[in-house]
């Protein structure tokens, strides 16, 4: 049976066909159209052209930012707000006359890393997203867990652990909280932290860069935000001790962050020894597309 997948993005909608086996039978994208109505031809449109390319139809399962309230149906705490307040689920069954799974971004990539990527063989996995926002998802025995009210691994709307004095109340977050850990995990937010102390402006990945070279603004910005992540990670394992941790978003290509993290993590750790795989996404930007196609699997409990 064929899979397919979408991975709806803020900037791109992206479909694919998978086989059986996990091989791409067919990749198809579009930009983001922007508004609701036109992003619906879109996902229709795109689910059409792959499975064209693939030679059938398929099931679908769609990756997208938020969540489902299960009390009324509706699309909540989506960054593409159009989405929110919207039975998006229900108006892409009506627009490609199927049903479909949809589940929050961030689970899908958990479950792509969990079924053969690079958490393959783990009980239990947590998928980080640090790019320009900051996100988390949860797979535990292959099955996403979603929670009893749809927010499971809402990690990113979390204050930040363990604060310092120079951390409190943190930055207001556009949820209306303040020092959530979007505002400081994120690609976003180490380049606003650097900006902050250093009052210069760089991107997040030219922070990253400039340290690595030996800039001594960049190498003090990564070192906190080295020391703030592995804060975050050590509260998800007293919570959880997931065997597994698999990072995507574009902060996740910073190489010395694996190496770094398990110290910045272990002092926090409720424990006498802690060890868990700390790992970049097996399948990159894919990761999504990927595990939106495998919602559909035996046993999910998703939207």
């Amino acid at each position: 049976m064929i899979e397919i997948g979408v991975d709806f993005g803020g900037t791109k909608i992206e479909a694919a066909a998978l086989a059986p086996d996990g091989a791409f039978l067919s990749r198809v994208r579009a930009p983001n159209p922007g508004s609701y109505d036109a992003a619906i031809r879109a996902v229709r449109e795109l689910v059409e052209e792959a499975e064209g390319q693939a030679g059938g139809q398929g099931t679908v399962g769609v990756g997208a930012p938020g969540s489902v309230s299960p009390r009324t149906g509706l699309i909540r705490n989506a960054n593409s707000t159009y989405l929110n307040g919207r039975r998006f689920r229900e108006d892409l069954e009506t627009a490609l006359g199927r049903p479909i799974r949809l589940a929050n971004d961030a689970n899908c990539l958990a479950l792509s890393e969990a079924v053969d990527g690079a958490a393959a063989g783990a009980a239990s996995t947590f998928a980080v997203i640090i790019g320009t926002g900051c996100g988390g998802g949860l797979v535990v025995n292959g099955l996403v867990v979603d929670g009893a009210n749809g927010i499971a691994g809402e990690w990113g709307h979390i204050s930040l652990p363990w604060p310092k004095p120079d951390e409190v109340p943190g930055p207001s977050c556009w949820c209306g909280q303040c020092g959530c850990l979007e505002t400081w995990i994120s690609g976003t937010g180490l380049q606003h932290d650097f900006a902050r102390v250093s009052g210069r402006e760089l991107k997040g990945a030219e922070i990253v860069a400039a340290a690595k070279s030996g800039d001594a603004d960049a190498a003090a910005a990564f070192e906190r935000y080295v020391d703030r992540l592995g804060r975050a990670l050590a509260m998800v394992v007293n919570l959880v001790d997931p065997e597994a941790f698999v990072f995507g978003g574009g902060v996740s290509n910073a190489e010395d962050l694996y190496a770094r993290l398990p110290a910045a993590i272990s002092p926090y750790v409720f424990g006498d020894a802690w060890t868990a795989t700390l790992a970049p996404a097996k399948w990159g930007d894919s990761s999504g597309v990927r595990g939106a196609a495998r919602l559909w699997r035996a046993g999910q409990k998703v939207s």
